[in-house]
């Protein structure tokens, strides 16, 4: 995959096999398409923390990267750590990922920029996704034409994961892992841990770790005994900082 110059990377072992579709299943279908050049170009993706937004831009990434395409992906999260000049060239990609365009909206350079660079992509028939915490309409969009071009292709609302399928899919990462994890240890981690699966998954690998190091099963005792080591470490560093 060709790298941008400022050291982004995609995480390892994201893929849409990894993602449990839920109420998603048609915008998956959508961005699959889209990669085989089947679908409409743009699509845009929202829904609030938790919803995947991220998971899915990163693997369709990964999918066409597969596919011998040039992929450019750009978290918006860190637009502060460079300027609207990044989207410059952008158009000799295949297909452009922003993820989370909320952060540069209302910012009068970085609107025109991805004006300009919508534009551009257009006219040479690549591909662009994008991610927002809203809807298009609800974005706080101050330059008319790019609020207009946001209302263009394909836009799919993403709904978090019932109860029922996080717990699926918590307990099909822990089997990835070679991990057992029972389904009321599973319901544990759901009451007591933040309910996005990104945290839960993070949690999920540190105890992949502790328990290879105790050579201990994935029980709700010892869940519980990590769960609080962790709180007590970190109290602890709030406390010396």
């Amino acid at each position: 995959m060709q790298q941008l110059p400022l050291g982004i990377t995609l995480k390892p072992g994201i893929s849409f096999d990894s993602f449990i579709p839920g109420r998603n299943t048609q915008a998956i279908a959508s961005l699959q398409s889209c990669i085989s050049g089947y679908e409409n170009p743009f699509i845009f993706l929202w829904g609030g923390n938790g919803t995947g937004k991220s998971h899915l831009l990163q693997a369709t990434c990964h999918q066409a990267d597969l596919l011998n395409l040039q992929v450019a992906y750009i978290p918006l999260l860190q637009a502060a750590s460079f300027s609207a000049e990044i989207f410059e060239g952008l158009e000799q990609f295949d297909l452009v990922c922003l993820d989370d365009i909320a952060q540069i909206t209302g910012q009068p350079d970085w609107e025109q920029a991805l004006f300009n660079l919508f534009n551009r992509l257009r006219d040479r028939g690549a591909r662009l996704l994008v991610t927002a915490d809203r809807s298009p309409i609800a974005l706080e969009v101050t330059l008319p034409d790019l609020a207009s071009r946001l209302s263009w292709g394909l836009n799919y609302r993403l709904y978090p994961l019932t109860e029922d399928e996080t717990i699926e899919a918590l307990i099909k990462s822990a089997t990835k892992r070679g991990l057992k994890l029972p389904q009321e240890a599973a319901h544990y981690l759901l009451k007591h841990c933040p309910r996005d699966m990104g945290s839960l998954l993070e949690i999920l690998d540190q105890l992949d770790q502790a328990s290879l190091a105790a050579q201990r099963k994935l029980t709700i005792p010892f869940i519980r005994s990590q769960l609080e080591s962790e709180l007590i470490a970190a109290r602890r560093l709030h406390t010396q900082t």
